[in-house]
């Protein structure tokens, strides 16, 4: 090989097979006084507003304009919930007092529901589209485009401002980086090549004031053999703070031999929400642990939550990447960084890698407001 061809090879990261992509888009608009004004209204026995005609007909459209432009999944919601979406061989949803989670498998269902309380009226409108298919990731553009000539119709035959409707692009690739101690030799190359840089491939423009943001998330189980590592003392107030102390150093030390400083580690029970932000924050929202970062600013070190007087199931290990980790070219290489990090860690941790699985799911977001212009 040419030097020349050297320095213009694109590093390139190696997954296995049987990795599992997911993508699916919110379209997120406030429910003002206006909008209520242009739908039916309802009055219950007792003289409150009901706001059941109003969520069915906006719900109606929704599946009506879905099924126009072969949109397999849709989902409509109004109770002032977090969306979230995984896979699952079985499809099924789950809520918590502030979180939806969805479960499908892309290959295999098709839905088209609605999640309200007819008696409350809430705060902002959820739509949710959920990709199907094979190929999601090769599709990811196509699908994009065909929710926003879907949201620009909803917005005319709603006379809500197009302007005032935020899509929220969400993309997931999920696998065991340790596929290939379990007998999955068969791997495919990946790029991992922002969003944008996508969609332009195929004639599909973001616009400038998009926000993004790309981080992974390793699922580490809390188990057994795991708790076995350090000395603790059933009796002790915080009996657990030595085993997660050694968890924390042991992953500082390894993200920052690899070069990873952005990070976390959350082992308080609670869910980690990564979400961009001008400004670095780490706060606790009910049941959410949210982080906010900054890509285009330094990396802002190791953060690390956990209880010390409680063992939970799992600790998620986090990794979000900033300026310099691929948004000109791909983020390739950052994904290779974190799994040489987390293979030092199973070492280190003496984890049975032909057994246990370490999840890592590689998330790319994009996010902003609508308009007329395509």
């Amino acid at each position: 090989m040419s030097i020349v061809r050297k320095r213009n090879a694109a590093p390139k990261a190696y997954i296995p097979d049987n990795a599992r992509d997911n993508q699916y888009i919110l379209a997120e608009f406030t429910l003002t006084d206006q909008l209520l004004s242009q739908l039916p209204s309802q009055v219950g026995r007792n003289g409150d507003e009901n706001y059941y005609v109003c969520y069915q007909t906006l719900a109606d459209l929704l599946f009506t304009l879905s099924n126009k432009l072969a949109i397999k999944n849709s989902l409509f919601v109004a109770n002032d919930k977090l969306v979230r979406v995984r896979y699952s061989q079985e499809m099924h949803q789950w809520q918590t007092k502030q979180q939806i989670i969805f479960y499908y498998d892309p290959q295999q269902h098709t839905l088209q529901n609605s999640f309200f309380d007819a008696n409350v009226r809430a705060k902002k409108i959820t739509l949710v589209f959920l990709a199907s298919g094979t190929d999601i990731r090769a599709g990811a553009a196509k699908f994009h485009q065909k929710v926003k000539a879907l949201l620009t119709e909803f917005s005319l035959q709603t006379k809500l401002s197009i302007a005032n409707i935020r899509m929220r692009d969400h993309q997931h690739l999920t696998y065991d980086i340790f596929a290939k101690n379990k007998g999955c030799n068969a791997s495919q190359a990946h790029k991992f090549r922002p969003i944008a840089q996508r969609y332009a491939s195929q004639n599909v423009t973001l616009p400038d004031t998009m926000s993004s943001i790309t981080y992974a998330i390793v699922n580490l189980p809390i188990n057994h053999r795991l708790s076995q590592l350090v000395d603790i003392d059933p009796a002790s107030t915080d009996p657990y703070n030595p085993l997660f102390t050694y968890l924390t150093d042991t992953f500082s030390l390894v993200a920052k031999r690899f070069n990873l400083n952005n990070g976390a580690l959350i082992a308080n029970g609670l869910v980690p929400i990564v979400r961009h932000s001008l400004h670095e924050l780490v706060s606790r929202v009910g049941e959410l642990q949210m982080l906010g970062y900054n890509p285009k600013q330094s990396p802002c070190g190791i953060v690390s939550r956990w209880k010390a007087d409680e063992l939970v199931d799992n600790a998620q290990l986090i990794f979000v990447a900033n300026c310099h980790n691929g948004e000109e070219q791909n983020y390739a290489k950052f994904v290779n960084q974190i799994v040489q990090a987390m293979r030092l860690f199973a070492t280190e941790l003496e984890i049975p890698t032909e057994k246990d699985e370490l999840t890592l799911r590689f998330h790319q977001h994009v996010a902003y407001n609508l308009s007329h212009i395509a």
